[in-house]
């Protein structure tokens, strides 16, 4: 491999030795087969290390195209390097919608899942609890696929299973029926309003985000996605309260980040809208920043929200300081191993940092310390530094997920530095 090749932000060196860009399965197969260390490599949209390895790293992009939509069974069956912006539109086109959608419409929907990327919504699961069956390649080099309600443990360990068992080459999702979403904002929401009715605020729509610079007692704006009833006939705009907890209606479009122009931005101001245009945050055909950013995000209980934001605050100043902006969203419990949201209805607290790393890591020290009593889950493609017995102590399941990575990978052909920090057993 020639030149230099970065993640997304910029902020990671692939190690690899090889960049492979197989353009059928059994290219893949084959060349995973010969390969001593092999990781898949999506959009690039991770800020740690997870993707990485020494060996021969494999984008996917390059695999003929699949989305096979199965009316019947409200599913559709997709190749892994597909991002969901080239899949929505075949979705919605043919009747059908996901049930979320992450912030961006730019990441490949198997890179999503493998991490326990989400979206937001109290009843919405993650991105990764619409996948029905996946189909990988294993070390040897054989195509397997594992089914939900009939492979039991192995498919709940393999969704959100971090590229540790294999390579990722098909995904079948479920759908639901087209919606549409009227979008608000609304801005300075009083914290003590936060406080007094987290749970009336963050259910006030399908999908509700909170965007704060932690510099005062208000949050800045909140994002309210509300669904339409398109049986009413409303053609225009669909009317929203003015002031709602104290917060008041935006009177024109709103980007999080404060200077940020809001053209990057879905549409707002109640204007009706499919699914897909409105439950990202931004638009596909912008890039909604330059990658001159950095990221984390932490999931606790969503009882607990109130008590972790009060233990945030004694660190607000050092926060805010290297803080471009930070968001708070809700992810419903869910059975697969190591989804933060495993068997906990969780707040996840996102955290887009300026592009210093070493500014930011004590600060991800004395948020992940602050937010301690209430066993905070990191996003596993973001940045943290919780140590690894932290986290085993954290999921129910961990032990079992390396005792499955072991089996689909005794040699230790997927594994990386991270793996071979979070899960030293498997090997």
């Amino acid at each position: 491999m020639t030149g230099r090749l970065t993640n997304w932000a910029g902020n990671i060196d692939f190690r690899a030795g090889r960049l492979h860009r197989p353009g059928s399965v059994p290219e893949l197969r084959s060349l995973v087969a010969g390969s001593d260390r092999v990781r898949a490599l999506g959009t690039g949209h991770s800020f740690n290390r997870i993707a990485d390895t020494t060996g021969d790293l494999v984008s996917l992009a390059g695999l003929p195209p699949v989305v096979e939509i199965d009316s019947t069974a409200a599913t559709v069956t997709i190749s892994a390097g597909i991002r969901y912006g080239e899949l929505v539109g075949h979705l919605h086109r043919a009747g059908f919608a996901l049930h979320n959608l992450g912030s961006l419409p730019h990441i490949s929907v198997a890179g999503a899942c493998a991490t326990g990327t989400h979206g937001s919504g109290p009843g919405n699961g993650n991105l990764a609890t619409a996948v029905a069956a996946l189909e990988l390649v294993t070390a040897d080099g054989d195509l397997v696929t594992l089914r939900r309600g009939t492979d039991g443990d192995d498919f709940l360990g393999a969704v959100v299973g971090l590229g540790a068992l294999g390579v990722v080459t098909r995904l079948t999702l479920d759908l639901v029926p087209a919606f549409e979403i009227a979008q608000y904002v609304y801005d300075d929401l009083p914290r003590d309003q936060l406080d007094a009715h987290s749970s009336e605020i963050l259910g006030g729509g399908y999908s509700v985000s909170l965007f704060t610079d932690w510099t005062g007692p208000r949050i800045n704006q909140v994002w309210v996605k509300r669904r339409v009833d398109t049986t009413a006939g409303v053609a225009a705009g669909v009317a929203a309260e003015p002031h709602w907890h104290g917060a008041t209606l935006a009177a024109e479009p709103r980007h999080p980040v404060p200077g940020m122009s809001a053209a990057y931005c879905t549409e707002q101001l109640g204007v009706p809208g499919p699914w897909h245009a409105r439950l990202p945050h931004f638009r596909l055909e912008f890039t909604p920043s330059s990658g001159e950013e950095l990221q984390s995000e932490y999931f606790v209980p969503r009882e607990h929200l109130g008590a972790a934001l009060t233990a945030l605050d004694g660190i607000a100043d050092r926060i805010a300081a290297v803080l471009q902006i930070s968001e708070i969203r809700t992810v419903a419990a869910d059975e697969l191993w190591l989804s933060p949201s495993y068997r906990r209805d969780s707040v996840a607290l996102h955290f887009t940092w300026v592009k210093e790393t070493e500014a930011v890591l004590p600060v991800l020290a004395a948020i992940e310390e602050r937010l301690g009593p209430y066993a905070p889950r990191p996003h596993w493609g973001k940045l943290f530094v919780t140590p690894p017995e932290q986290l085993r102590d954290r999921y129910d399941r961990y032990a079992d997920f390396a005792k499955l990575v072991r089996r689909y990978d005794p040699a230790g052909k997927f594994r990386n530095e991270m793996l071979d920090r979070y899960f030293p057993t498997a090997g």
